[in-house]
């Protein structure tokens, strides 16, 4: 057993308490070092491979030449590739990246077998891309949010056994003695995961269910793989960064706590919702409708905290580029889930399901609520596990207004063409059905919106890049030059200060 005294113990003790403090995390963060920052490069590289293939589905869309003799490319696969580049290569690479990070920091323990997070990295990125691969060549599964081949799914699980197996391991060795706000909801999305992922994968693929019950599989799961894991990671980060950088604590454990279990008890349900009008059973649409309005609690609870957190410590938004990531993506899931409630009515439901409005709310949750929360959360933690600051405040603040401009831009333009598609779609059902020659003019009054679409889709791929060329910037800078010792802030918080 070594005897090597940690950092903390070596510090005088006459050292001011936050001293201390200080040298542990610091000894957690570089326990956490390369796992981290494995995952975080390997998120930024399917980033990236997600948003030209996002570029390519949307130009399509309303030129649908373009590329038109790249087979591997037609817009099924460049569609589907894009789906599962970005949910299982970006988002679950750079969630698991934040929540160990998380668990970690807040468990008070360094990181042990730092060598099965590795390990779980390899295969979990080896399944990823094994199955975008196989989606570009034909073999997607045609299941929405399960695209991959059955050959991607094992790699996949061994990945996520090999991430539970450290979680136990970590939560086992914690040394804080009270279970924090952001640990609930990372706890929750750690035991949720393996549920839905498996339960899809045998009831759809593996021993497929019959009838309507595969319908009913389907968007439990696809609803409830943004809902059960996404959206607890992102509420999580943004639990601790936001009194973080504010340093000032959650303005309310009580409300954090209803915030929780209501989020925790009627989030499953409310997939069912959608398939109102179908051939499924009345009370399971009618659970789901219910579900969706009681989701009103967690969604108006948790924005009451987050607000009332932040009164005082809005004027750090000026300078503080995490704070502006995680309150523009903490806004949005109040919104995307408002939103998702009233969809939830059978009368609005009837106009907008199956237009493009359903893809913008998917893209207000998974985009400008979860995407931004973890760029805002890697601009804190990869500073303090590199131990150097961002290089460019500049390219920062490009990054922060083209993503959040074009993701604000590909909502209203799908919500707006959505709603629009949905009502004259509704007109023609009275005159005739589908198959009403007016179809085509249907068809025609969306190409607007599908231009404003790309449009906004090349914002965002400015942003990427810059973020992209800033963190391999990072990443790569030669050891010996000089380092900044300050933050990377959009302003120095002096600057904005009144003089006396």
């Amino acid at each position: 057993m070594s005897t090597t005294p940690n950092p903390a113990a070596s510090i005088n003790p006459g050292s001011p308490p936050d001293l201390a403090a200080r040298a542990e995390l610091s000894e957690i963060d570089a326990s956490t070092r390369n796992p981290a920052v494995f995952f975080l490069c390997s998120s930024m590289l399917w980033l990236l491979a997600g948003t030209a293939l996002a570029l390519i589905a949307s130009f399509k869309l309303h030129t649908p030449h373009f590329l038109g003799d790249l087979e591997w490319l037609t817009f099924g696969r460049a569609r589907a590739a894009h789906l599962n580049t970005i949910i299982y290569g970006w988002s679950l690479n750079a969630s698991f990246a934040v929540a160990f990070w998380l668990t970690a920091r807040l468990s008070r323990s360094i990181l042990r077998h730092a060598g099965i997070l590795m390990a779980a990295g390899v295969f979990w990125n080896t399944g990823v891309t094994a199955g975008v691969l196989g989606i570009l060549a034909g073999d997607s599964t045609s299941i929405e949010w399960l695209e991959f081949p059955a050959y991607a799914a094992p790699m996949l699980l061994v990945a996520y056994a090999l991430i539970g197996a450290w979680a136990v391991i970590t939560f086992r060795f914690g040394k804080s003695g009270h279970i924090y706000v952001s640990q609930w909801y990372i706890l929750a999305a750690l035991f949720w995961f393996p549920w839905l992922y498996s339960i899809a994968q045998i009831m759809l693929l593996l021993a497929p269910a019959h009838g309507t019950v595969q319908a009913l599989v389907n968007w439990w799961f696809a609803h409830n793989l943004p809902g059960l894991w996404f959206t607890p990671i992102g509420l999580g980060a943004i639990y601790y960064f936001l009194p973080k950088v504010l340093g000032k604590p959650i303005h309310s454990y009580h409300l954090a706590l209803l915030g929780f279990w209501s989020f925790a008890i009627f989030s499953g349900w409310t997939g069912a919702a959608r398939l109102a009008g179908g051939p499924v059973p009345a009370w399971v649409v009618t659970a789901g409708i219910a579900a969706g309005f009681m989701m009103l609690l967690p969604v108006i609870v948790t924005a009451i905290n987050y607000h009332l957190t932040m009164t005082g410590g809005f004027g750090a938004l000026k300078f503080s580029p995490t704070l502006r990531f995680i309150v523009f993506g903490a806004f949005n899931y109040t919104l995307a889930g408002l939103i998702g409630s009233l969809q939830a009515d059978r009368a609005i439901s009837e106009t907008l399901h199956f237009t493009h409005f359903t893809i913008a709310h998917a893209h207000q949750g998974m985009y400008a609520f979860f995407t931004m929360v973890m760029f805002g959360s890697i601009y804190y933690i990869l500073p303090r596990l590199l131990l150097r600051e961002w290089p460019s405040a500049m390219l920062i603040r490009v990054h922060f207004w083209t993503t959040a401009t074009g993701a604000t831009l590909y909502i209203l333009a799908l919500s707006i063409g959505g709603a629009i598609q949905g009502w004259m779609i509704n007109a023609l059902d009275a005159q005739g059905g589908l198959l009403h020659p007016q179809v085509l003019d249907i068809v025609k009054a969306t190409l607007p919106w599908l231009f404003s679409r790309s449009i906004a889709g090349m914002l965002v791929t400015i942003g990427h890049l810059a973020f992209a060329v800033n963190f391999c910037w990072m990443l790569f800078r030669d050891p010996a030059a000089p380092r900044h010792t300050a933050p990377t802030l959009f302003h120095d918080p002096a600057e904005t200060e009144e003089p006396s």
